[in-house]
């Protein structure tokens, strides 16, 4: 899909009921859960969440209030980060199929494949024919999920304004319960926006439709929350799973 993000808003409307939809959100959240425990039940097919982002747009809170009611035993959450030597060493999926969910299980990606096409083409460390190579080794790589695994994919960019980014990173050195966010590099990072806007929408453009992006405005955290709270309470419903049943001779 073409997508202009300075085109797409980072905060919600104004005519919103804010505490109406809160109270959806807790609802969603709810039926998130009910519909894992059949997932986990059933053990016929899986869900795999990717999330990404500019630094502090949020992944982390979101991931820890869309799941806070959900039984840990069929979820897991993988951060990626930068690749290890022994993940430098071998091809930039390898670590990433490794962690795709098992049947029956929901995977969230912190950060993922993705990052070696944007972190790796900002920096120019990847010429552009190797960015269109690695665009469809990761289409073919989520159509085989998709396929053969029948897993479901689900995209979310958290989509925050730069003064909004700002704000947050400055909290990381104010706020004590912040402060083990704090990483310089982020700040060195947020020189290179137009570059990674840039990138992102080429991967919007480019990415598989086997799996498509959702945007979510990220400035305000309650309207993030229900968004991506919504969209997985819909994906798990359209999957449908259902309880086993005893077979009796």
């Amino acid at each position: 899909m073409k997508v202009k993000l300075l085109d797409i808003p980072t905060t919600p409307s104004n005519d919103l009921d804010v505490e109406e939809l809160k109270k959806d959100t807790k609802d969603y959240q709810k039926t998130i859960a009910k519909l894992q425990e059949k997932l986990y039940a059933e053990g016929e097919q899986s869900l795999l969440i990717v999330f990404q982002g500019m630094d502090a747009a949020g992944k982390g809170g979101t991931i820890r209030e869309t799941f806070q009611e959900v039984n840990p035993l069929g979820i897991r959450v993988f951060p990626f980060k930068k690749p290890t030597d022994l993940e430098f060493a071998h091809d930039f999926l390898w670590r990433v199929h490794d962690r795709v969910p098992e049947k029956g299980m929901i995977h969230i990606f912190d950060r993922s494949h993705y990052e070696d096409v944007l972190i790796q083409r900002v920096h120019n460390w990847i010429d552009e024919k190797r960015v269109f190579q690695r665009f469809k080794h990761i289409n073919n790589f989520e159509e085989l999920l998709v396929e053969e695994c029948n897993t479901t994919i689900v995209k979310f960019y958290l989509h925050v304004s730069e003064d909004e980014q700002l704000e947050r990173l400055n909290e990381r050195m104010s706020d004590p319960e912040k402060m083990w966010k704090y990483n310089k590099n982020d700040f060195e990072e947020r020189k290179h926006w137009p570059e990674y806007r840039a990138a992102y929408e080429s991967v919007f453009e480019n990415c598989s439709k086997a799996a498509e992006w959702n945007i979510i405005p990220t400035d305000k955290n309650w309207y993030k929350e229900y968004l991506v709270a919504k969209k997985i309470c819909e994906t798990l419903k359209k999957m449908n799973p259902k309880y086993p049943k005893i077979e009796i001779d």
